[in-house]
């Protein structure tokens, strides 16, 4: 199912103040698109309706904490009421988080699987019967779900268990929504976003913890985990509008799979290869070595 006109068509958009959440709007926003977009940051939001409605598109923006199943369901039916079924759902929202497994507290496993996971979860939930019931009255209708993942959803890079976790599991939640999705309609389809390091604010999420998380001194594996992923994204050399545009491109091939950094596959592969061979997982940093004694050496020097 192929997706290529996109004029009067409504786009869902959460996480839309920064990063690929407002690229994704801007480009809806010309194709005339109309616009339906969350972030928890109030004034990121504003800035962005400003932006988008200047660019001639209707918009509807609330800010919405997308773990919060009562604000997600809210919000659900005012995109109803005020554009009735979308036809695109981007569940964008997410943060980054790092540090040695064991070390994460509770309150950052049920922030961090609250974002990424839960948000993602109450955009399926919410949307898709919206999305299957206009498919069923209009033979016409078209629905597609892109939910942001990760390549660590398809990896386990050390010290950042927490963020693969949870994009593991929205790697596993969108394959399964594609193929039940191709059980009852060929009218309403998913895929899924893989980007790698691009520079965007995830790794600034700590800017929109909850209280509790905010004033929970950082351990030692999490500031080297935050100072690695700084110089990594911020290094990045594919930009957030560059991977818009590569979902808008999916839509029109009806891809699954959308990737940032499609030569990262080899990584993937090989953790596979590991899967199907049965052998230990293969060292992360076998390729650049340099970084994986850094981390190592950082991680065990006292103090």
């Amino acid at each position: 199912m192929k997706m290529t006109q996109f004029k009067g068509l409504t786009a869902v958009l959460t996480g839309a103040g920064s990063g690929f959440g407002l690229e994704v709007a801007r480009i809806a926003a010309r194709h005339g698109m109309n616009l339906a977009i969350v972030d928890v940051q109030q004034d990121a939001l504003d800035k962005a309706q400003a932006e988008l409605i200047q660019l001639g598109a209707q918009v509807l923006a609330q800010k919405v904490d997308v773990s919060n199943a009562e604000q997600m369901a809210a919000f659900a039916n005012a995109v109803k009421a005020r554009f009735g079924a979308p036809h695109f759902v981007f569940n964008n929202a997410g943060v980054g988080a790092g540090g040695l497994v064991w070390e994460n507290s509770v309150a950052d496993w049920e922030w961090v699987l609250g974002v990424n996971l839960w948000g993602v979860i109450h955009g399926v939930r919410l949307f898709t019967p919206m999305m299957l019931d206009a498919a069923a009255k209009d033979p016409n209708y078209q629905g597609r779900l892109v939910n942001t993942a990760s390549m660590a959803g398809l990896l386990t890079p050390p010290n950042m268990g927490i963020y693969n976790v949870s994009k593991h599991a929205v790697v596993a939640l969108s394959e399964t929504l594609y193929q039940d999705l191709k059980l009852v309609t060929d009218q309403v389809s998913a895929s899924v976003l893989c980007p790698y390091f691009v520079p965007t604010g995830i790794s600034q999420s700590h800017r929109n913890q909850p209280t509790a998380l905010a004033t929970q001194k950082p351990t030692k594996s999490q500031l080297i985990g935050q100072a690695m992923s700084d110089k990594a994204v911020g290094s990045g050399k594919v930009s957030a509008a560059d991977v818009a545009q590569l979902v808008f491109d999916a839509l029109a091939q009806d891809h699954f799979y959308i990737f940032s950094h499609p030569k990262a596959l080899g990584t993937v592969q090989t953790r596979m290869e590991d899967i199907l061979q049965i052998q230990n997982p293969t060292d992360p940093f076998v390729h650049k070595p340099e970084i994986g004694e850094g981390l190592r050496q950082a991680l065990r020097a006292k103090g």
